[in-house]
């Protein structure tokens, strides 16, 4: 195994910022007070303005205000209290119906299956090729007792962008509730509440160099939503538990070190390892739009070999990659998102992200590309899966 580590799942998980530690360490040593106790001395008291200074200024990210905004342990539970909290405010006077698209991260996901099993109906969106949502089933799916569409900003896999502006139109126009999952693009995909009227938002400080463990949601004034957790009167009476405020701290600071130039760097390397694998590794297949996509992320399916391998074979020469393969899933099933975009378990189980943080570079993506063509090139030679590539020399 090499020495020299090069990290590509980004999308699972950043590196922290050393400026985000920094700014998180007082309130681990010199004031870690909680914010509930600034009836009852100082250090409760700045803790209290720490809380609110951290909150308005990630709120304002977002366009939206500081009381639209709770801090909650990922996106995760951000999602969860979105769609039970809108259930629990909405199930027994509006209706009992939900819409989600058939690729959205588990988080939504199980979170709709749940609620199927407490009486709630789910309609489940097709997507096409790309990843994109069908609008046309969303418009009818619609229905007097919708009390919720929840379709996420960017596909955690595939990197697809969704046309989140006419997906919330489609929602006013219909008077149903919208939630998006944004952990994926926040920060790196403009969204600002004042031009798109999104009612919900979960976001979450994991996938931009900042703490694990610290998330939000944005809930829009005046939107029906009950708390689901019980226990204190914390954030506006939302979200009970003690405030995590070194990672509300670390999640704002994250915020802040996120620049355009940065993001246009991932933008690069991305272009760079699609155009460079589907032109130099035969056999292989974008997953995904080209364009309208997550600046940092790229998905290829390598045809004719496993992800498993590929993934181990890149794990020995120093690379940290994931796979859609069902082998890597707890689940043992393959990849929803490779499903739902009409692939089969063969072109699932090939499939390897590349996601790109701030610490890659463009000589992580050529090295990476040098290897990989020798690594996918050697497994063909002795899978059976590979004897096909004789057949169809020349196909990428």
């Amino acid at each position: 195994m090499s020495d020299r580590r090069i990290y590509l799942d980004n999308a699972a998980a950043t590196r922290l910022d050393e400026r985000v530690l920094e700014a998180m360490k007082p309130y681990f040593f010199e004031n870690y007070a909680v914010a509930t106790s600034e009836f009852a001395y100082s250090e409760g008291i700045e803790a209290r303005e720490t809380l609110d200074k951290v909150r308005a200024d990630l709120s304002s990210s977002l366009g939206a205000g500081h009381e639209e905004f709770i801090f909650t342990s990922g996106s995760t539970e951000s999602s969860n209290i979105a769609l039970k909290g809108v259930a629990l405010a909405l199930g027994k006077k509006k209706g009992m119906h939900m819409v989600v698209s058939k690729i959205e991260d588990f988080s939504v996901l199980h979170c709709a299956r749940a609620l199927e099993k407490q009486g709630f109906q789910i309609t489940y969106l097709n997507v096409d090729g790309d990843g994109f949502t069908d609008l046309d089933q969303l418009r009818d799916s619609i229905t007097g007792s919708t009390i919720l569409v929840s379709i996420q900003h960017a596909n955690q896999e595939i990197g697809t962008v969704q046309d989140i502006e006419t997906i919330v139109g489609i929602c006013k126009e219909k008077n149903v509730l919208f939630h998006t999952d944004a952990t994926h693009t926040f920060t790196r995909v403009p969204l600002n509440v004042k031009e798109i009227p999104v009612d919900l938002i979960s976001v979450s400080a994991h996938t931009i160099h900042g703490p694990k463990g610290i998330g939000g949601l944005y809930i829009r004034e005046n939107t029906p939503i009950v708390k689901w957790m019980d226990g204190g009167f914390q954030e506006f009476d939302l979200r009970a538990g003690m405030e995590n405020i070194p990672g509300a701290v670390g999640f704002a600071k994250a915020v802040k070190l996120v620049t355009p130039e940065e993001t246009l760097m991932l933008q690069e390397m991305r272009d760079r390892i699609i155009d460079r694998m589907l032109a130099e590794i035969p056999h292989t297949t974008l997953n995904g739009h080209r364009w309208k996509r997550l600046p940092q992320n790229a998905n290829i399916t390598f045809h004719f070999v496993e992800g498993e391998s590929i993934t181990l074979h890149l794990d020995m020469h120093g690379f940290a990659v994931s796979t859609g393969s069902a082998c890597f899933s707890r689940s043992l099933e393959s990849s929803h998102v490779m499903m739902g975009i009409g692939g089969d378990h063969e072109r699932a189980h090939g499939s390897i992200r590349f996601t790109f943080g701030r610490y890659n570079t463009m000589k992580d993506v050529d090295e990476i590309v040098t290897v990989l063509s020798e690594i996918v090139q050697e497994l063909r030679k002795i899978s059976p899966l590979g004897k096909d590539t004789n057949k169809k020399e020349g196909q990428r």
